[in-house]
C-alpha cells in the first residue's frame, strides 16, 4: 500500500470531520485542533484500546488518573525545571523563532533562516518548554504551577499510595491516559507535534536486576501492538538512541518509529529511567518511596521502565496506514482499512429508501445493532454513494434494509474491504454483526 500524502489525510479529516483547525471561525490558533464526530469517536477507540490492552488483559497493571496542575516542587525534583529544554534561535531579519538543533547547515556549511534565508541569527539560548501558570487569585511566585508536561510524574509522586492500596509488588506497573502541554517552538506535520496532546503512559515498576530484561520485553510488545491492529510491519522500526540523545533520567531509550509522508516519526518511546524518579522525589519530599521485600526482608527502590505514546500521533498513525485507494466496478474510491476496533464505526445502517414502510425496519435493525457496536445511520443518497462514504471512513460492515427485507426479514451485509454481500435474518444479525467485529 502506497503510502498517502500529508495533503490527502489532511483533506480527508476535514471534509469527514476527523479533526479540525481549533477556533477556525476566527482564523484559527496555531498548532491546537478539534476532533470532530468522527475524530472523537476514533481517538478514544485508540485510547480504550491502549487501556484494555495494558490495564484490563493484564493482571500486573493498574490504573491513574492523576491531576493536571501540578505544583512547582513536582517539578523541581524531577529535573524539568532544570533540562526540559529546546536550544532556541532568533532570526533577527524576520523575527521568526527556531529550534536550534533543527536548523541543518547547507551545503556551504552556513545556517539560515528556513523562512526568510538570513543568515542572522542569535547565538542559542535554553527555552523551558513548560507552561506556568497562577492557582488563585493573585498572581506571584507563591502561587506558581504548571500545566504537566507528561503523565509520568503523577505516577512517582503516588506511588507509595498505589502500592499500599493495591496491594501490588514488583514488577508491577500504574498506566494512565491524559493531557499534556508543552510549549513547542516548532510544532508541526499536523497533529503530528502540538503543544496540547494526550498521552498514554505505563510506568513499570521492576526490581533493578531485571531492569534490562523488562526494557527489552516492552520494547517487543509494544512494537507488536502496532502490529496487530493493522499497520504493516515495514513501516515501523525500533530505534535505539545513541548516548548523547537520552535524556537526563534515561539509562536507556528506544523509540517505535512509524514511516509517515515526511519521513520517519516517533509513534512511542520505551526508557529505562531507573530509580531516578522515585530517588528525587524520595530525596526532595523527605518520604521514603521503596518497596519492601517480605521474601528477603530488604527494601529497595524499583526501577522504572516506561512506555509512552501519544494518543493522537498514535491515532494519526493508524489513519495514515489505513488509507488506501482502489477501484470498484471502474469507479475509484478512497478507503480506510481500518481495524474494527480503531474504526469510528464498526457498522452503518442504510435504508435502501426514505419510504415510511422502510424507515421503520431500518430503525429497529439499528436498535438491535447499536448494543453491539458504535452505528451509523444514514438514508440520504444513493445507495452507492453511502457505501462510499463509508469506506472512506472506515467502517468495516453496512447493513442494507431494502424492499424484501418487509417479507424476508432480511437484510444485507456488506464488507469494506472485499465490497462482499451476503444475506443475513434480521433474528441473527446482531450475532453476525458481533462475530465480525470481533464483539
Amino acid at each position: 500500500m502506497a503510502a498517502p500524502d500529508l495533503d490527502d489525510i489532511v483533506r480527508l479529516c476535514k471534509q469527514r470531520g476527523f479533526v479540525f483547525p481549533s477556533a477556525e471561525i476566527y482564523g484559527g490558533f496555531r498548532s491546537t485542533y478539534d476532533y470532530g464526530p468522527l475524530g472523537a469517536l476514533m481517538l478514544r477507540n485508540v485510547k480504550n484500546l491502549w487501556w484494555r490492552t495494558m490495564v484490563q488483559l493484564r493482571h500486573d497493571v493498574v490504573g491513574l488518573d492523576a491531576a493536571i496542575l501540578s505544583s512547582p516542587r513536582i517539578w523541581e525534583a524531577s529535573g524539568h525545571l532544570a533540562n526540559f529544554t529546546d536550544p532556541l534561535v532568533d532570526c533577527r531579519s524576520c523575527n521568526e523563532r527556531w529550534r536550534a538543533d533543527h536548523l541543518p547547515a547547507g551545503d556551504d556549511g552556513v545556517v539560515r533562516c528556513p523562512n526568510c534565508a538570513s543568515t542572522d541569527l542569535t547565538e542559542a539560548r535554553a527555552f523551558n518548554m513548560m507552561f506556568k501558570t497562577h492557582v488563585g487569585p493573585v498572581e506571584d511566585g507563591a502561587n506558581e504551577g504548571y500545566l504537566r508536561p507528561e503523565t509520568a510524574q503523577g505516577h512517582f509522586v503516588n506511588f507509595s499510595n498505589v502500592l499500599q492500596t493495591s496491594r501490588k509488588k514488583p514488577p508491577f506497573g500504574i498506566a494512565q491516559v491524559g493531557k499534556s502541554f508543552r510549549n513547542e517552538i516548532t510544532p508541526g506535520n499536523f497533529v503530528f507535534r502540538t503543544r496540547e496532546f494526550e498521552q498514554m503512559e505505563l510506568e513499570f515498576f521492576v526490581p533493578p536486576a531485571e531492569a534490562d530484561e523488562w526494557f527489552e520485553y516492552w520494547c517487543r510488545e509494544r512494537l507488536e501492538w502496532y502490529v496487530r491492529y493493522g499497520i504493516a510491519r515495514e513501516r515501523l522500526r525500533l530505534r535505539h538512541h545513541d548516548k548523547e540523545e537520552l535524556s537526563h533520567y534515561s539509562a536507556a531509550t528506544t523509540d517505535i518509529e512509524f514511516l509517515f509522508p515526511w519521513g520517519w516519526g516517533e509513534l512511542e518511546g520505551v526508557a529505562n529511567r531507573t530509580d531516578y524518579d522515585l530517588r528525587a522525589h524520595s530525596e526532595a519530599s523527605g518520604v521514603r518511596l521503596e518497596y519492601f521485600d517480605q521474601a528477603t526482608g530488604e527494601s529497595y527502590m524499583p526501577y522504572v521502565i516506561e512506555p509512552a505514546a501519544g494518543a493522537t500521533r498514535t491515532m494519526m498513525a493508524f489513519l495514515i496506514a489505513a488509507y488506501d485507494t482502489d477501484e470498484v466496478g471502474g469507479e475509484a474510491r478512497s478507503v480506510l482499512r481500518l481495524h474494527p476496533d480503531i474504526a469510528p464505526y464498526q457498522v452503518a445502517v442504510l435504508p435502501l429508501s426514505r419510504k415510511e414502510t422502510l424507515v421503520p425496519v431500518a430503525e429497529e435493525v439499528l436498535g438491535l445493532l447499536q448494543p453491539v457496536a458504535m452505528c451509523d445511520y444514514d438514508e440520504t443518497q444513493s445507495i452507492g454513494r453511502r457505501y462510499r462514504r463509508q469506506d472512506e471512513i472506515g467502517t468495516p460492515l453496512c447493513v442494507t434494509v431494502d424492499f424484501d427485507s418487509l417479507d424476508d426479514r432480511a437484510v444485507t451485509i456488506r464488507d469494506r474491504d472485499t465490497t462482499g454481500q451476503v444475506r443475513v435474518p434480521i433474528d441473527v444479525l446482531a450475532a453476525e454483526v458481533a462475530a465480525r467485529v470481533g464483539r
